[in-house]
């Protein structure tokens, strides 16, 4: 929500990821982080991907997915 009505947001709620993929960075109960990869369509936030991170790097597959789902709406 934050994203969506405060955009552009910065640090460390987004970050961006290159190539018009970003992430907004959320916390969970539990300690646990959670990711939500998302791209923009004309005026849209369009949510890619969601996946509660376990390691300080993004997993490739998640970025590799995410990308591929940009890639399918921009057709």
């Amino acid at each position: 929500m934050r994203v969506q009505y405060r955009w552009p947001v910065g640090m460390p709620i987004c970050r961006p990821l290159g190539d018009g993929l970003w992430e907004v960075r959320s916390g969970l109960p539990s300690n646990r982080i959670a990711r939500v990869l998302f791209s923009l369509s004309g005026d849209r936030i369009v949510a890619l991907h969601g996946f509660i991170k376990k390691t300080q790097k993004t997993p490739d597959a998640d970025l590799t997915l995410a990308r591929k789902r940009k890639r399918e709406i921009e057709e």
